[in-house]
């Protein structure tokens, strides 16, 4: 039976989509002077997984490229070369190469050969340089007794004189697919030839100037290499010399025990004596090894661990998620109406099935709650494609700057994290650009001539705040004025520090004296503070000239679920979301005033606020017109307060948000609708949309 291998084809994209990103993250953090061990065995595994991957489907310009890029990171862990810069931004360049290959597999997206070309010719290059001082071996300068040969140990065989060594790799009886896997990614070493055996084993005669460490790779890639037996195949004469064995197994076998001589020729007629003496020579040279490269060898010394921790998750498409959160808020809708339903029951004589009841509701809310956690992802998905993006954009431009992260362990909603992307790296792009100053002007100021960038996440009550923060210059309350009275921007020069920074948020405002590919074109700004709007949220600015600029974003931490106050404006029913509630109450007759051709405000602790009657908004016939009767909710939004006027509040809920847009169609200060406990349905008022729209609010200010 021949199986479909593009239905794994999903899979494999997006495994070595979080291969390459866990690889840009760890190149990005290394210490080219004195990198760590760990990290370069990371990254070497992170190639060599992504072309055993593309082996498996015939990805074979991937193949190419991983095969030049595991090579040198071989060699570099292995101490053969030093790490350079160099070769950092050769990995960075062959990482967004394959991203680009990979882009072309999964989507038919266009591929730029020149740059294949180019970085496969640049690997190419590097792995051939060498840097002697990296990988000198310090000989004993007096050796005790002379061996009577050079014995080879395990690591070490002998070679041809083309550099090659010929392995003899034995398979049990493994499915078909696994032998032809394993051919693949074994025929990308060297020459290779398979016969079968009686019983249904496999047997690979590999030719290769390779390591053993990477047919040990290559193996525990496909198959256990526990189960596999390899060996030195001495059959040609190319491989032996002067009678000496070709390989004997070393004190501390690096091979995980699957590396045994092949019991043939000289090797097999060896004296027992003779082993033991050979044996003891091989062990100290074993020993003045690094523990981790004897351990290490292609293979994590952990990867037993890593296996059972696989093993405990499993990959879910998106819809699944969301088609389970659907249900779940279908459950919350339905037990609100149990709810409602036994409302009117007598306590004495319903009393076991109030109490079951009460079970339902505090199980249902559980549940909410865990299947909510799901959508649930950690900031780090955002925070992890700004390193790169701030390194070559400050190499770019000539700066220098410390980029660093905190709080990347902070969930939000999958959907809000991905829509999160675009504003942040614009602002990101912008304290780069804008923000902090050349090194020179730095130094001038007394600065450290490396600039500080900071993107942080941290929970605040519902609530996620994400700040961008740097030490640069700060904003320039004059130029940003005069920029604005260029415009024909409604300002004054009384206006408080906290509003003249709003004002780059407005469309096409930009202080930019050149237009660069960075920036400068005013473009963006405005479309940053709408889309974090559409998503609930908030964008507030702090900023000191000379110490730098601090932007903070709130967002709700999820979009499908919300908590909200219901309330009543003559039979219908709204619901507002309690983060833009500050409070309700009922305001006396003395406190409310009319202003002629602008409506009403209300006086709320010495402050006037501008009155939004909701029957208005939506023409409905309301029980009370005069506020002194009806009740006052104190809203806030876009750092703006307004009173809305309604009859009544009904109470709080949690509410499971539906889309209106998609199911009827936009309608003005409506975010969404939801469904009550009676089955009826309630719209979710657009809070930010309503202030806006409040005429009111664009009036000039009103003293008494």
């Amino acid at each position: 039976m021949t199986i479909d291998m593009s239905q794994f084809y999903q899979v494999f994209f997006d495994e070595a989509d979080e291969l390459l990103a866990e690889m840009e993250k760890l190149l990005l953090a290394l210490d080219v002077s004195a990198p760590d061990n760990e990290d370069l065995n990371a990254i070497f595994r992170a190639a060599h997984s992504i072309k055993g991957g593309a082996a498996t489907f015939a990805f074979n310009d991937i193949t190419e490229v991983t095969h030049m890029l595991e090579s040198l990171l071989d060699r570099i862990r292995k101490g053969e070369m030093a790490l350079t810069a160099e070769q950092v931004d050769a990995f960075l360049v062959a990482k967004d190469v394959l991203t680009m290959q990979m882009d072309g597999h999964h989507h038919g997206s266009s591929v730029d050969q020149n740059a294949v070309d180019s970085i496969c010719q640049r690997l190419k290059a590097l792995s051939q340089d060498t840097v002697p001082e990296a990988a000198a071996v310090v000989a004993d300068p007096a050796p005790a007794v002379a061996a009577p040969a050079a014995i080879p140990s395990a690591a070490a065989p002998l070679a041809d004189a083309d550099g090659n060594c010929r392995f003899r790799i034995e398979l049990p009886d493994v499915p078909q697919r696994d032998v032809d896997a394993l051919a693949a990614e074994l025929g990308l070493l060297g020459t290779i030839s398979q016969e079968g055996l009686a019983d249904k084993r496999v047997v690979f005669t590999l030719t290769t100037p390779e390591s053993q460490d990477s047919i040990v790779a290559i193996c525990s890639f496909v198959l256990d290499p526990d189960d596999l037996k390899i060996t030195y195949d001495s059959a040609e004469g190319s491989l032996q010399s002067s009678g000496a064995p070709t390989g004997l197994p070393s004190a501390e076998d690096p091979g995980y025990g699957i590396f045994e001589p092949e019991k043939t020729g000289a090797a097999s007629q060896m004296p027992a004596a003779a082993a033991e003496t050979a044996a003891a020579k091989v062990e100290p040279a074993m020993a003045s090894a690094p523990a981790a490269e004897a351990k290490n060898l292609g293979r994590r010394a952990t990867d037993k661990e890593g296996a059972n921790q696989e093993s405990s998750s499993i990959r879910v498409g998106v819809e699944k998620v969301d088609q389970l959160i659907n249900l779940v808020g279908e459950l919350v809708i339905t037990q609100a109406m149990i709810e409602q339903r036994i409302g009117a029951l007598d306590p004495l004589h319903h009393e076991r099935l109030l109490n079951s009841a009460s079970q339902l509701a505090r199980n249902t809310r559980d549940l909410q709650e865990a299947v909510m956690s799901i959508r649930m992802m950690p900031m780090d998905y955002v925070f992890s494609r700004f390193p790169r993006m701030v390194r070559d954009l400050a190499a770019k431009l000539g700066k220098k700057v410390e980029f660093v992260t905190r709080g990347a362990a902070t969930e939000l909603d999958k959907g809000l994290i991905e829509r999160i992307v675009d504003p942040l790296t614009h602002l990101v792009r912008n304290s780069v650009d804008h923000g902090i100053e050349m090194p020179e002007k730095r130094r001038a100021n007394g600065k450290n001539e490396t600039g500080k960038l900071t993107l942080s996440a941290a929970h605040q009550g519902g609530n996620i705040v994400i700040e961008v923060s740097d030490d640069g210059g700060g904003l320039s309350r004059d130029r940003i004025l005069a920029k604005a009275r260029q415009q024909g921007l409604p300002v004054s020069d009384t206006m408080p520090d906290a509003e003249v920074w709003q004002l780059i948020f407005a469309p096409g405002f930009s202080t930019a004296e050149v237009v660069t590919d960075v920036s400068g074109r005013g473009v963006g700004m405005d479309v940053v503070k709408r889309n974090i709007a559409a998503m609930g949220g908030t964008v507030d600015i702090r900023s000191v000239p000379g110490a730098g600029t601090t932007i903070a974003i709130s967002l709700p931490l999820t979009l499908a679920i919300l908590d909200g106050m219901s309330i009543r404006v003559g039979e219908e029913v709204y619901i507002l979301p309690l983060g833009y509630v500050i409070e309700s109450l009922q305001p006396a007759a003395a406190d409310v005033k009319e202003i002629a051709g602008q409506g009403q405000v209300v006086k709320i602790r010495e402050e006037y606020l501008p009155l939004i009657p909701l029957y208005q908004i939506f023409a409905i016939e309301p029980n009370f017109t005069d506020p002194s009767q009806g009740i006052v909710v104190i809203l806030e939004a876009d750092g703006k307060k307004a009173a809305l006027l309604v009859d009544g509040l009904v109470g709080q809920q949690q509410v499971v948000v539906k889309n209106l847009e998609s199911n009827f169609r936009k309608v003005a200060g409506i975010s969404g609708a939801t469904i009550l406990g009676d089955g009826g349905v309630s719209l979710i008022l657009d809070v930010s949309a309503l202030l806006r729209s409040s005429r009111q609010l664009n009036a000039d200010p009103v003293f008494f």
